[in-house]
């Protein structure tokens, strides 16, 4: 598994607005998602919590903007982006 994914930050996007059901207007987290991203976690383990995201995002939201938004913030850490790797639909 590719070192993007252990170095990939949380899928919050930095709007941190909940709405629908207790989830973040900008990733679909709700705060308990937030704080469970695994920071320290294993490379496989972010991979499934990021990718349950993207499955949540392209259902409820404009995944294109999520993704954009995500890109950049991996940019701004210095940080291979994952999203790169997950495949056309992330």
């Amino acid at each position: 598994m590719s070192d993007s994914w252990s170095t990939a930050p949380s899928p919050c996007v930095d709007i941190c607005k909940y709405k629908r059901q207790g989830r973040c207007v900008g990733c679909t987290m709700t705060k308990a998602e937030k704080d469970a991203f695994p920071q320290s976690g294993s490379a496989e383990m972010k991979r499934d919590f990021i990718l349950r995201v993207v499955e949540r995002v392209s259902l409820e939201r404009n995944p294109a903007f999520w993704a954009m938004a995500y890109r950049r913030k991996c940019a701004k850490e210095g940080v291979p982006c994952p999203l790169d790797e997950a495949g056309p639909d992330a």
